[in-house]
């Protein structure tokens, strides 16, 4: 029976793909609750807010963790014949990815710390915050920050799909296979 942990040589691990698809999910989450936040008041408002908070520091720990893996694990090669620009603009991709998805939460846990605001992780207990100076004005700085790194996150994440659908209708090859299995893997 074949290692469920290593990567195979043409799609990637069922790790790999938890990782993979379990932070877009969460991506998503993020993106769903701090809108459902926006358009609420009151206590609802603030409990979309705290699953926010606690969800992001999750993507933080799961960012590090894939991190971890992708290092024991290297990424599967590029299609034959892929140009060294396309190459290049993927690893280039994939490592604003894990910088943002580092960062976006690290900007988030610090304006909360500048703040003084207690994250609670989904009510198991509080997450200790930063030791950074007490201030509105920085955490609104960090606030700052935090947007911006999202909007930055879009653009990539559209860029990170298009890529993806012109592999698959354009080039023709098996790369959208290796992320989702359940695509018939091409000849």
């Amino acid at each position: 029976m074949r290692n469920l942990m290593a990567e195979p040589r043409n799609r990637y691990s069922i790790v790999s793909l938890a990782f993979h698809w379990g932070l877009a999910l969460l991506v998503l989450a993020q993106v769903l609750l701090i809108t459902a936040n926006e358009a609420t008041d009151g206590p609802i408002s603030r409990e979309f807010l705290q699953v926010h908070k606690a969800l992001g520091l999750t993507v933080l720990v799961l960012t590090l963790a894939r991190i971890g893996w992708r290092m024991a694990n290297p990424a599967l090669p590029m299609p034959p014949g892929t140009p060294d620009w396309q190459a290049f603009a993927a690893k280039a991709t994939h490592v604003l990815f894990y910088v943002l998805l580092i960062a976006i939460p690290m900007f988030g846990w610090a304006a909360s710390s500048a703040g003084g605001r207690d994250i609670s992780w989904l009510g198991l207990f509080n997450w200790p915050l930063l030791p950074v100076e007490r201030s509105r004005d920085l955490a609104g700085t960090f606030m700052d920050l935090h947007e911006a790194g999202v909007k930055v996150l879009y653009v990539l994440l559209a860029l990170h799909v298009l890529a993806a659908l012109k592999h698959h209708f354009v080039d023709r090859d098996n790369v959208l296979h290796r992320m989702i299995p359940l695509i018939p893997r091409r000849p």
